[in-house]
């Protein structure tokens, strides 16, 4: 067991979190969405799920937290910088990241922040789309305490229509996130 696995067992069970992982051992390359995204919180519980679990992870963060010190950091992590407000052609950049790596998941929040959002960013769906990898349905449940991924999702091609199935697997499980006022999946939604 290495340090980062002990890392991630030991602050799953402090914090009393239950984790699953059910995901085919010889998956490859998959782009892990996460939901909800309301708390920073979500950030260290995501570390820890996937240290426990060995999984080569990079996971995609606004720009403004890599200052100095934080950033460095960030980046040993799996950081990759995010800036949210141009054209950055990062649907490319992450499929070429994707021709890289192995068996590593990008993790995307698609959400895109912690404040409630009328839909989400399809960044998620078009980098795994583009890449031609699955989508693994990923979530934090802070009223059971349980965090993890069950499905995998394989885009169609068919935003809408898989978008609204992704939806239909959150609202199943009734997730709840840190601050449940911030997450919109039980509202109505505007699609893009």
């Amino acid at each position: 067991m290495g340090v980062k696995h002990f890392i991630g067992k030991v602050g799953l069970k402090v914090g009393g979190w239950t984790d699953v992982y059910e995901v085919p051992a010889d998956l490859g390359n998959a782009v892990c969405i996460v939901a909800p995204h309301t708390a920073v919180a979500d950030f260290f519980v995501g570390l820890n799920f996937y240290w426990s679990h060995g999984i080569k992870f990079k996971v995609m963060i606004k720009k403004e937290f890599f200052k100095p010190v934080l950033g460095w950091i960030l980046k040993k992590v799996g950081g990759i910088p995010v800036n949210r407000g141009h054209r950055n052609y990062l649907v490319e950049q992450m499929t070429e990241m994707f021709s890289q790596n192995h068996d590593t998941h990008l993790i995307i929040c698609p959400e895109g922040t912690r404040k409630k959002v009328r839909q989400w960013k399809r960044g998620f769906y078009l980098i795994a789309y583009g890449a031609n990898v699955p989508i693994l349905l990923g979530f934090i449940d802070y009223k059971k305490k349980r965090c993890g991924v069950e499905k995998v999702f394989y885009p169609t091609g068919d935003y809408e229509k898989d978008l609204a199935e992704i939806w239909e697997y959150y609202k199943s499980i009734k997730v709840m996130g840190k601050h449940p006022e911030q997450f919109n999946l039980y509202d109505e939604y505007e699609r893009e």
